[in-house]
């Protein structure tokens, strides 16, 4: 789950250059036409996109969040959980993507217990700002429970928006540390989501704890799609094969899939962004949204 050696790894590689995708999805968000700039959008022609900051309220405090849909119109919605860096530009640009294929997309601070967003700028800040301790400790607050109960306040934030079909399912996807975020918000609001995808997610599978990810499947009444970084299969290879089974008994449909591809590889301001698998990721995450809710 982007640990110590994830790090050292990405750090010994070249940061992909976002800034140019990073321009082009933020003019979308500032009510440029979609039609010219975002692919797989779900018939919503000349649409444009509207987006906030917003605050949500939890059992736990104020999460701040980041808020894009479209301008008119009712769509699904989807929740984000980043990575560990959390919510910055980057996560951003991606949701603006997400919400150009007709979602409204709500991306959680994770880490709305210690501070609003953004702690970190980009993914070369949290490297280059001792990100992994910060984080660390951040996360302590983080626990299955804590997560449950978010999602459960986002969910409900989200289905109180007009602009929300609330007759469609929710979605959900999470990366790196978010990946097991997706399980614990399905099983926190099964009546409501239905589809969750996680991107090289990890402690998916953690034998020894009761709320291990897997073990949680059978409370949940999603869809899913497992997709795994080959560096983290390399580590755990038997992993996989545990989750497969633990969806099979839980009688849930799962994609589980190992991409030719380094941990945070779907992540655009990532050392480890990997375009073609990020493509592939996203077009196998976007077919579960559109099958799914």
């Amino acid at each position: 789950m982007c640990e110590r050696d994830d790090l050292a790894d990405m750090g010994r590689k070249t940061a992909f250059d976002w800034t140019p995708n990073r321009r082009q999805f933020a003019a979308l968000g500032s009510m440029v036409t979609l039609a010219a700039c975002t692919t797989g959008a779900t018939g919503m022609g000349e649409a444009t996109l509207a987006e906030d900051m917003v605050t949500i309220t939890t059992a736990d405090g104020t999460m701040d969040a980041f808020y894009v849909r479209p301008s008119s119109g009712t769509y699904p919605a989807i929740l984000t959980w980043p990575d560990i860096a959390g919510l910055r530009d980057a996560f951003k640009v991606m949701a603006r993507r997400l919400a150009g294929q007709g979602y409204a997309v709500l991306v959680a601070n994770q880490y709305y217990r210690n501070g609003q967003a953004p702690m970190f700028k980009d993914f070369s800040d949290f490297q280059a700002n001792d990100g992994f301790a910060k984080a660390g400790e951040m996360r302590k607050l983080l626990g299955p429970d804590a997560i449950m109960r978010d999602a459960k306040a986002a969910v409900a934030w989200l289905d109180a928006r007009d602009e929300v079909d609330t007759a469609k399912g929710v979605g959900t996807h999470g990366y790196c540390m978010g990946g097991p975020f997706t399980v614990f918000s399905a099983a926190a609001v099964p009546e409501r989501i239905r589809a969750a995808a996680s991107l090289h997610g990890g402690g998916l599978v953690q034998p020894d704890n009761a709320q291990s990810p897997h073990k949680l499947l059978a409370q949940t009444n999603a869809s899913y799609l497992f997709a795994i970084a080959q560096n983290d299969d390399a580590k755990d290879p038997e992993a996989k094969t545990v989750l497969r089974e633990a969806a099979a008994a839980a009688n849930v449909r799962a994609e589980i899939e190992v991409y030719p591809a380094d941990h945070g590889w779907t992540v655009i301001d990532s050392p480890s962004y990997d375009q073609p698998a990020a493509e592939r990721a996203w077009g196998r995450m976007s077919a579960l949204f559109q099958r799914a809710l």
